[in-house]
């Protein structure tokens, strides 16, 4: 049996495990199952690709999207590791072959999509063969109660049935409540499963919340900052997508999109133009990124606020996927609620959950969502507010998010408080965040009026105050538990007990408040790319991108999966000039030194005679 350190050297390049991997690694190769939480970027793929090298059978991987499957089965091709995928892309004879070689034991990993999983033909198939693993990623898709339950995931129990045989099965997924972990090890009848929750920490990730008056400017704004840097625009609805791409188009810059209601080509040559880094901008739903292994994305920015923290952790996620640093930004709007909770709405009752269990897991979607508004408008700690939710302990101040990075003064919100609560009470809490903004503010608007609403006596009491401060001071008593929304069709705002306290009681409230600042000068394009790069020379770095495009272009692949940054970057940091010290450079591994090395070692070893041997 072969080493795992030693398969992760050949194959990947890499002397060390990372946090949590090799732990995972042991207890597969223990024949024991697995439910493993890892942040995005955090090498979860190798957690069961090393097992299946060691393994002397295949090892097979449930995947949800194809766009997964292909740049995942590209990489371990490119490691000199034999690996295939069965999917829709696949032409009718391309299907044929794959399972003619699955069959003859041909592949050491196979990529498969939950609803292949019940066609007699790929079952027949796996029965010829030994299936030692079967890897489930996106594992939260199987639970009920996760952001993104797929009943395509519920075969995979039922296949596992089918082969007569039950072989080690590993979970493995980014974000995952302890309620999602307990429904994953359930539904997918794990048997004593070694846990690990590796920490949803990203220390290279810098996150922000914006709040904008105008949402467009406020996102030219940014993409004019980072350039031709390669990102993500996440909208929450095909129509923004167009319209946001469209005007992004108009103003110049190198833009594409993505999203569920394009034609199957159109979808897929854009996604292409983004990965293959000939657009550098992709703005797209969130049918866009899952599984995109892209490794140089230096930004995310959410246009909307999506439906939960789950959901945006895991969409933030996808920038710095290579260690560099890299921006996770969201534009707030308190429109953004009022859409998401229409999408709630909107959603449909599935065959496979009774209505009490859709109405539960409707209300559980309105609880995430309310969370996520608490995310967009705190004051406090953006990351420890992230890790908080998903349980992890931390310290309050991270020194690298928008609001710990920006100057607060403790005010003194008692007499607003006063005037919100009263607000809320006098009119019978019958009335949700707009209409209690409307009267404090003394709006002349229809409804209003119809209902007699302006002869209360809290009518006009803020009518100096801007309409996204009240709204900023209600979400702060909701966060604080002094009122709740209630209610899903039509939300409306309720006293709770701690409210009297403060209209009765005498209680002061103190709220976090940003100091107004100086204007700071923004990065430079040079200075943003020496600090992702270490302050590497620059000049050598470009000449190894270019030796990468060039591969890439000739072997139409996309350039990180040549190398990615970080190991051009360990490149010009380590300066190797031969290929034992190539071998040390972080991400380099056998194969892929027969297959490029000398190339590198070529542009490596003239500069170093132009930098260090002319000037001895």
């Amino acid at each position: 049996m072969l080493d795992k350190k030693a398969v992760l050297k050949q194959y990947f390049g890499h002397s060390d495990f990372r946090a949590g991997q090799e732990e995972v690694v042991r207890a597969i190769l223990s024949r024991r199952d697995a439910l493993c939480v890892m942040p995005t970027g955090a090498g979860k793929s190798v957690c069961y690709q090393v097992p299946a090298l060691v393994f002397e059978g295949t090892t097979l991987v449930v995947s949800p999207l194809i766009s997964l499957m292909k740049d995942q089965v590209n990489a371990l091709t490119q490691n000199g590791i034999s690996a295939a995928y069965l999917n829709s892309s696949l032409t009718a004879s391309q299907y044929v072959k794959v399972l003619r070689n699955i069959r003859n034991g041909v592949y050491k990993i196979i990529y498969i999509a939950p609803e292949r999983l019940s066609v007699l033909e790929f079952i027949d198939a796996c029965r010829a063969i030994k299936i030692d693993l079967l890897a489930i990623d996106e594992a939260h898709c199987i639970s009920h109660w996760g952001q993104d339950f797929r009943p395509s995931y519920l075969k995979i129990a039922d296949f596992v049935d089918a082969l007569g045989y039950r072989p080690t099965m590993a979970a493995f997924t980014a974000t995952a409540t302890a309620e999602v972990k307990d429904d994953i090890e359930y539904s997918l009848k794990l048997k004593n499963p070694f846990r690990i929750t590796t920490g949803f920490d990203r220390p290279n990730l810098r996150f922000e919340v914006r709040r904008p008056k105008k949402k467009f400017e406020e996102l030219l704004r940014l993409l004019k900052r980072y350039d031709d840097s390669s990102g993500i625009v996440y909208c929450s609805t095909r129509k923004a997508v167009e319209e946001v791409a469209c005007k992004l188009q108009k103003e110049g810059l190198s833009v594409t999109m993505y999203h569920a209601g394009l034609e199957d080509g159109v979808r897929k040559e854009n996604q292409e133009d983004f990965v293959y880094d000939r657009k550098s901008i992709m703005v797209a739903t969130n049918a866009f990124g899952m599984g995109i292994d892209k490794s140089n994305v230096s930004y995310v920015i959410h246009y909307n606020m999506p439906l939960d923290v789950e959901s945006y952790y895991q969409e933030a996620g996808r920038a710095g996927r290579d260690g560099s640093r890299a921006d996770c930004i969201l534009i707030y709007n308190p429109r953004d609620v009022i859409t998401n909770q229409y999408l709630i709405e909107a959603s449909e009752q599935t065959p496979e959950i009774s209505y009490e269990e859709f109405e539960l897991m409707k209300a559980r979607d309105y609880e995430r969502l309310k969370q996520m508004t608490f995310y967009s408008t705190t004051n406090n700690c953006l990351r420890s507010f992230i890790l908080d939710y998903f349980g992890e302990r931390s310290s309050g101040y991270c020194g690298n998010c928008s609001n710990c990075l920006t100057q607060f003064q403790d005010v003194d919100i008692t007499v607003d408080a006063q005037k919100i609560l009263s607000c809320i009470k006098r009119t019978g809490q019958r009335f949700g965040k707009k209409m209690i903004c409307d009267i404090l503010k003394g709006s002349k608007n229809e409804r209003l009026i119809g209902l007699g609403l302006n002869n209360q006596t809290t009518y006009g009491l803020m009518a100096d105050y801007k309409l996204y401060h009240i709204m900023e001071l209600i979400s702060f008593l909701e966060q604080e538990g002094y009122v709740e929304t209630f209610g899903n069709n039509y939300p409306m705002l309720g006293l709770l007990p701690r409210a009297s306290d403060v209209l009765f009681g005498g209680e002061r409230i103190t709220m976090k408040q940003a100091k107004p600042k100086e204007p700071k000068l923004r990065k430079t394009k040079k200075t943003r790319a020496a600090s992702s790069a270490e302050a590497v020379d620059r000049t050598l770095l470009l000449r190894l991108k270019a030796l990468r495009r060039e591969i890439a272009d000739g072997k139409n692949v996309p350039a990180y999966i040549v190398f990615s940054d970080a190991t051009l970057i360990d490149m010009c940091r380590k300066l190797p000039k031969n290929t034992e010290e190539m071998l040390d450079v972080s991400g380099v591994g056998e194969t892929k030194l027969k297959m490029y090395g000398e190339s590198f070692l070529h542009v490596l070893r003239e500069y170093y005679k132009v930098h260090y041997e002319e000037n001895e």
